[in-house]
């Protein structure tokens, strides 16, 4: 008999059931495939009962262009007070003298820091998208490589960002802006490093911190505050608030350009954005409180313990990661050439949710790649640890040995499709499967999303 640990609590969406019986049931399934699954996107977390909350509230009908005391449109006086809220105590969780809180995104806060920083065509460096990097660090698929001329440095063997180039790259390029940070890197970021690097060649160095915000919070990976001119991040994934954007700029930044934080603000309003989601700045404001309490420094140090016990479990039982482990929440598994689409399906197949990611040196594309990315955020909050982190491998080591023959054809993108969809059947059909599901599923009753969060 299976011990229920925590009592979980699901919305019951009782207007909407009765107004839009369609969406209710579309509800009803995600709610089902989240509780029933276990999320290991490293991007992926869940948010407690308060952001919920704060996301439904009756902010969601005002419209606040501009900014706290200079607003566009009459009726702001208490969406002022929400907003200076969120951006005082994101200043006082990451120790920075300023804070804009509107981007609507991660990839918004960072086009602001381009029309913040610089001129269409100057030069950018910032991390290759198939060694861990995120698009608009210049990536040639991204808007920022066609206004900007952008190159992209690159990992070692060993999975560390490879120092060296990024200091060529720089005096060889002389870019005016530096980007770290990434999408998908395993290992701790040289933030003090790379300071000195901008510091030489006189760019702004930013860190995009979307994926460690949380883990710097609680102490588990260092802070870029003393070395980087600007920090942009999301407040969804480690910081575990609702899906919006930050940016902050640190002492350094106003002592290289005292005008930097004005520049920042004008390059979302109205350089590249409308009105602010007030919704969710008060969203960001509870999960800002909730991330400054000890309870949630415990909650990321279980993280990043969890992440190296199940790199750990997962190479002892054959498997083969990027860099051999991890600092963070995020690891990255090989699958073979082009595989990554197969094992993430494999892996969906039995209520572990993953997602297909390039890996150095890809040989395939983005789309069809031969990794899978994984991390530990959202089954940590779940209250899972180290014993379950070792069950979880054991089951993605099966699986993978289970599609251990399986390839994608080499044909166009349809024939991969086609392959795709003819092994979701086969899997269906597969007893191993079956019974794989079975325990996941047991696993997540006994560890369900706990009260005090949802």
């Amino acid at each position: 008999m299976i011990k229920q640990k925590q009592k979980s609590t699901k919305q019951k969406f009782t207007r909407i059931k009765e107004q839009d019986k369609a969406l209710y049931e579309l509800l009803q399934d995600e709610q089902r495939r989240q509780s029933d699954s276990l999320e290991l996107i490293p991007s992926e977390n869940i948010v407690s009962k308060a952001v919920l909350e704060a996301m439904g509230s009756v902010l969601t009908n005002k419209y606040s262009e501009g900014y706290p005391g200079a607003r566009y449109y009459g009726g702001n006086e208490v969406i002022d007070k929400v907003e200076n809220l969120a951006r005082d105590r994101l200043k006082k969780l990451f120790n920075v003298p300023y804070a804009n809180v509107q981007p609507y995104s991660g990839s918004q806060a960072n086009m602001a820091v381009y029309i913040a920083t610089c001129e269409a065509g100057d030069t950018v460096l910032g991390q290759h998208l198939f060694d861990g990097g995120h698009l608009t660090h210049g990536w040639k698929a991204s808007a920022t490589a066609k206004f900007f001329n952008t190159i992209q440095y690159h990992v070692k063997e060993d999975g560390y960002i490879d120092l060296k180039e990024v200091e060529m790259l720089a005096k060889k390029h002389k870019p005016k802006l530096i980007w770290v940070g990434a999408t998908a890197y395993v290992r701790e970021f040289p933030f003090k490093e790379l300071g000195e690097i901008a510091d030489k060649t006189g760019a702004y160095l930013v860190a995009d911190i979307a994926h460690i915000a949380g883990l710097i919070v609680a102490g588990v990976h260092k802070s870029p505050e003393k070395f980087v001119d600007i920090i942009t991040s999301t407040t969804h994934k480690t910081l575990r608030g609702p899906r919006g954007g930050i940016m902050m700029v640190t002492k350094k930044g106003l002592k290289k350009d005292k005008d930097l934080s004005l520049k920042l603000d004008r390059a979302i309003m109205p350089g590249s954005q409308g009105g602010p989601h007030n919704h969710t700045t008060a969203a960001m404001a509870v999960a800002f409180a909730e991330a400054s309490r000890p309870a949630f420094k415990k909650y990321g140090k279980q993280v990043v313990k969890n992440a190296d016990a199940l790199a750990k479990a997962l190479i002892k039982g054959g498997a083969e990661l990027v860099s051999d482990g991890t600092d963070n929440h995020l690891l990255l598994l090989k699958c073979g050439k082009g595989r990554g689409a197969i094992v993430e399906t494999a892996l969906d197949m039995v209520g572990l949710t993953t997602n297909k990611n390039t890996i150095p040196n890809e040989p395939q594309s983005p789309f069809y790649p031969s990794g899978v990315r994984m991390g530990t955020p959202s089954v940590t909050t779940r209250g899972m640890k180290v014993k379950e982190m070792q069950q979880i491998a054991l089951w993605i080591n099966r699986v993978m040995d289970i599609v251990k023959s399986e390839e994608l054809p080499d044909g166009n993108v349809v024939e991969k499709q086609k392959y795709i969809k003819k092994l979701t059947k086969k899997l269906k059909k597969n007893i191993e499967i079956d019974k794989i599901r079975n325990a996941v599923e047991r696993l997540c009753r006994e560890y369900p999303a706990p009260d005090n969060l949802v």
